[in-house]
């Protein structure tokens, strides 16, 4: 029989969780003083615990609609320990305090549309004359792979930044008659994903992108969490993103969630808590 002491790891990634829950007031207005104070300690000390367990991170929002008032974003390599926590965290104030709105699990991944190194040195021969063995050519091929590992190690292992506005939606690739990604051959969605990718790379600064995953583990395809100063930068790329052929034509999106990052106290006040 399993036992949660043998690690349910990925071949490679992390696996992430993101949880939404709504506080139950009325409980919580029924708790004392003493027992209000002791509950938000204890939800302060797991976070505590979660953000200091290995390769595991933990952001904590305001959701912004009344779709729901608190998010967690976990991301750790063990299903066990993402399940741990999870449960942890929907009990972290107490009994009937939490309760779930939306879940969604998901894993870190590469695009399998990337750029291969052999196709750059094709395209370094062809474009820029440059000759396979050249001080000129070497250099370049090295760069690429130093940019191909970094990005490879942040879609993987990402550093989750503390921009203020974080928006959460899942998504899935059509399959309607006509308009069936799937059907398309690997070199058509590898240039519509080429172009695709662009308009996203236009918000370098002024958003932060990490897709994730969810075949086989959830409803939908893909989670996207965007990470923003401005929702007005959200609202820009997710729009003109709209006009890109690989989201016209080929993208069914889920329910949107936006959130405003706060350290703790902060949260709690504006949750009435």
């Amino acid at each position: 029989m399993p036992t949660a002491n043998e690690p349910i790891l990925l071949n490679e990634g992390r696996h992430v969780l993101h949880l939404f829950l709504s506080i139950e007031h009325g409980q919580w207005d029924l708790l004392d003083p003493r027992s209000k104070i002791e509950a938000k300690t204890a939800m302060a000390s797991l976070v505590q615990e979660i953000r200091a367990e290995p390769d595991t991170q933990l952001l904590t929002y305001s959701v912004v609609t009344p779709k729901a008032d608190l998010g967690f974003m976990l991301v750790t390599p063990n299903l066990h320990v993402a399940d741990g926590f999870a449960k942890r965290l929907a009990l972290s104030l107490g009994p009937d305090i939490l309760s779930p709105d939306f879940a969604y699990l998901s894993v870190t991944e590469s695009s399998e549309y990337t750029t291969t190194e052999s196709e750059y040195a094709a395209t370094l021969k062809s474009e820029e004359a440059l000759t396979p063995g050249s001080k000129k050519f070497e250099e370049k091929i090295e760069a690429f792979r130093q940019q191909v590992g970094k990005y490879e190690k942040d879609c993987l292992e990402p550093s989750l930044p503390d921009w203020p506005v974080i928006c959460f939606y899942p998504m899935s690739k059509r399959r309607t008659d006509g308009q069936n990604w799937y059907e398309l051959d690997f070199a058509t969605r590898k240039k519509l994903m080429a172009a695709h990718t662009k308009v996203g790379n236009g918000y370098h600064g002024k958003v932060r992108q990490l897709i994730t995953g969810s075949t086989g583990l959830d409803d939908m395809e893909w989670g996207v969490t965007l990470f923003a100063h401005s929702t007005s930068s959200i609202k820009d790329i997710v729009y003109e993103m709209r006009f890109d052929e690989v989201i016209a034509k080929y993208a069914d999106f889920g329910a949107f969630f936006i959130g405003l990052q706060l350290p703790l106290d902060a949260l709690f006040q504006r949750l009435g808590l």
